[in-house]
């Protein structure tokens, strides 16, 4: 077993531990004026993957909590996204893109806002 570096859970700058691939995340939130369902989330999922030039390898999958509300997921060759939509106790989403190799998070964001119908809308890149 290799040893462990003592490095803080929650760091300010964060090691770059493979520096040799490739990885861009995209964070993305927002409201919206209806609640976002399977259907949406299935049909942004796939077209979102289009938009972006990414090889779909596992259709979108969805699922409903009865707590959280709806959550979607789609596998892509280079990585994939997650999706999540609230209705309580507000109309949310958040969107979280992995990626390894490189997409266009303008494009990215845009796209989501037009999907979801957003009212408001924020994105972090890292």
């Amino acid at each position: 077993m290799g040893s462990v570096r003592n490095v803080p859970i929650v760091a300010k700058e964060m090691p770059d531990l493979a520096p040799t691939i490739y990885r861009q995340r995209l964070v993305i939130e927002g409201t919206c004026r209806a609640p976002v369902g399977a259907e949406t989330i299935a049909g942004y999922l796939r077209d979102l993957s289009d938009r972006l030039g990414m090889k779909i390898l596992l259709d979108p999958v969805t699922h409903r909590s009865d707590r959280y509300g709806w959550a979607g997921w789609i596998h892509w060759e280079a990585s994939g996204v997650h999706v999540y939509a609230w209705e309580s106790p507000l109309l949310f989403f958040s969107v979280d893109i992995y990626a390894c190799r490189s997409f266009d998070a303008a494009e990215a964001v845009e796209f989501t806002s037009d999907a979801f119908v957003a009212t408001e809308i924020v994105a972090k890149a890292f």
